[in-house]
């Protein structure tokens, strides 16, 4: 009998977590070998229990599910990793294939689909559930600059210019023209807008 396959859980939300895992363990061939409630968590007990398969909440404590996955493609080559969002916008997508991310599907996938995945990824091969596939083709790129999403987002809590400024080593000046840059392609009417923008579509 082959072992089963070692499954890392990683959401902030224990409640999820604890069902997840409860419904996981059903399966005969996988075993949760590890549960974590943050992105360092996650990769503390990544490390020390050598999963075959680990599935990250997209939004959790930084570093988010992503960078997590990034991290972990270093660390764990070995390691297959699945991204299970509430939010899934073209941009997260994106971002995760481009992370080495091997799974990517949204909260309200059934349990049965949910370890499908993990036996694929497992087997070296990827699912991206359909209809988030087709809402980021349908999206499209990103038409701003990595440096323009960057100030873009520090600009998402309402911060003033000078702090912006301070907070990604550049002039105000600089960042006046990365806002106004930002707000000019994504046909926004202030920079309140264009972040606003920016986030629907997971470019931020």
């Amino acid at each position: 009998m082959t072992d089963p396959i070692r499954v890392l859980l990683a959401d902030d939300e224990t409640l999820v977590r604890t069902a997840l895992a409860q419904l996981l363990d059903l399966e005969a061939d996988l075993t949760v070998v590890g549960q974590a409630g943050s992105g360092p968590e996650a990769l503390a007990v990544a490390r020390q229990q050598q999963p075959d398969v680990a599935l990250l909440d997209l939004q959790m404590p930084a570093p988010d599910g992503i960078a997590v996955a990034e991290q972990l493609g270093r660390d764990l080559p070995g390691c297959g990793c699945v991204i299970v969002t509430s939010h899934g916008r073209p941009g997260h997508l994106k971002r995760a294939l481009a992370a080495g991310v091997r799974g990517f599907l949204p909260k309200t996938t059934s349990a049965h689909t949910l370890a499908e995945v993990v036996r694929t990824v497992h087997g070296g091969g990827r699912f991206v559930d359909p209809q988030l596939a087709a809402e980021a083709i349908a999206a499209g790129d990103s038409p701003l600059t990595a440096r323009e999403a960057d100030v873009l987002e520090l600009a998402a809590d309402g911060a003033p210019v000078d702090e912006i400024a301070q907070r990604a080593a550049l002039s105000p000046g600089t960042v006046r023209n990365y806002l106004s840059s930002a707000v000019t392609k994504l046909g926004a009417s202030n920079r309140h807008d264009a972040c606003a923008r920016a986030r629907a579509q997971g470019w931020i």
